[in-house]
């Protein structure tokens, strides 16, 4: 896939939650299952959510009680948005499996999913701080400094989507190759955590 065509898909994402924009919209994924495209618009989709709901925690207004349970949904969803990230690269690493590394081939330190991670996360800034810059009753100096923020977030995707096509090359030429290392959380698990685990014991 190239790194333009997932941008394409991140802001069609975006664009659509910006509906209705509300966390508990249902996704209503447009590409078929399977497929990288529509792993590509629900990643984006958990990445919006999770930016509203982030959000949403800091109201300084909000109850302890409703803020502890927010707290608790982006736990999850954070989980939900590694294992994502891991899934798909385990398609990207089954998608070149039958490419042979060259013998001088290079491991790359970040793997594809988590670089498409951060281009996710970089559409939503670009989506929202466009929207700083055009906020009617923002004043003339708050635009300005949007535009310039903004003009750096859109450069910096101009430089990381042509990191990822070349890093995407590369894999296929031979001259690098990845791994999937699954991220291994220890807060959610009640067999690592301490605090749920000696729960268990008493």
């Amino acid at each position: 896939m190239e790194v333009a065509k997932c941008i394409e898909i991140f802001q069609e994402s975006i664009n659509a939650y910006h509906v209705v924009d509300n966390v508990d919209t249902e996704i209503q994924n447009p590409y078929p299952k399977d497929t990288l495209e529509h792993l590509m618009y629900l990643k984006n989709w958990v990445d919006t959510v999770q930016w509203h709901l982030e959000d949403i925690i800091r109201d300084p207004q909000i109850e302890p009680v409703a803020a502890l349970k927010l707290k608790r949904r982006i736990d999850a969803s954070n989980q939900h948005r590694t294992d994502l990230v891991e899934f798909i690269d385990s398609w990207l690493l089954q998608y070149y499996s039958d490419v042979k590394p060259l013998p001088e081939a290079v491991f790359n330190t970040e793997s594809p999913a988590w670089a498409i991670d951060r281009l996710s996360i970089l559409e939503l800034k670009i989506y929202h701080m466009q929207q700083e810059v055009m906020r009617p009753e923002a004043s003339a100096e708050h635009k300005e400094k949007c535009q310039a923020k903004l003009d750096v977030l859109l450069t910096q995707r101009e430089d990381l989507s042509t990191a990822i096509q070349q890093l995407l090359a590369d894999i296929v030429a031979g001259k690098k190759y990845m791994k999937v290392y699954k991220q291994m959380k220890m807060y959610n698990d009640e067999s690592l955590n301490p605090v749920l685990y000696q729960q268990k014991k008493s």
